[in-house]
């Protein structure tokens, strides 16, 4: 009788170990399915955002003179077009990086790595729309109190370009915001099974 009940605890314990491990192989594959998709919807919205605002010109006169409206002008627009740039070659990188965790299994530190990773190009994003939304609003509804007056009014193709740009940018910010917190989990997940594993090896 106690054999045959040390036996069904066996098979029950190895079948719940089987089981375990099933369900963690379909979260592991589906995190990194999650994170290939949105590392080239990163990659796909910049690189839209950075066509759009290189191509996106408009000349005008105004008193007289002839004034051309372009992303160059502007230091804020400069820097979120090198910031977009940088986000998207990150996230092509980080595809590659991604593409070899996910055969040759993680670790809390490369799990780590990609966390800081995306954590930077975040902060990195969202530092260029900020600067880009300052502009956009300034030239779209000007600073009366600081004398300064709104340009969009004519250059109304121009700036609805640079919109369209942005918004593709703040896009691509949101895919790594997603990012960062998926990363976070997955070092935080880490992090709990290494300490178990640890724990299991100084029980004697």
């Amino acid at each position: 009788m106690v054999p045959e009940v040390a036996s069904d605890k066996a098979s029950f314990m190895a079948q719940a170990k089987s089981l375990s491990l099933a369900v963690s192989l379909n979260t592991t594959t589906s995190l990194f399915m999650a994170q290939t998709v949105l590392r080239v919807f990163a990659a796909v919205f910049t690189l839209a955002a950075i066509c759009v605002m290189a191509t996106s010109s408009q000349t005008t006169v105004l008193f007289g003179f002839t004034i051309r409206a372009h992303y160059s002008y502007s230091s804020a627009m400069r820097f979120l077009f090198v910031t977009d740039a940088i986000v998207c070659a990150s996230s092509l990188l980080s595809l590659i990086f991604v593409y070899h965790l996910s055969h040759s299994g993680s670790n809390l530190k490369t799990c780590f790595y990609l966390f800081l990773h995306d954590m930077v190009i975040t902060v990195l994003a969202i530092s260029g729309c900020a600067a880009g939304t300052a502009v956009g609003y300034i030239s779209r509804y000007g600073e009366e109190k600081m004398g300064w007056m709104a340009i969009c009014n004519r250059v109304k193709s121009f700036c609805n370009h640079m919109t369209i740009s942005m918004v593709l940018s703040y896009v691509a910010f949101l895919s790594y915001l997603a990012l960062a917190v998926m990363s976070s989990n997955k070092v935080m997940y880490e992090a709990n099974g290494e300490y178990q594993r640890n724990e299991r090896q100084a029980c004697p």
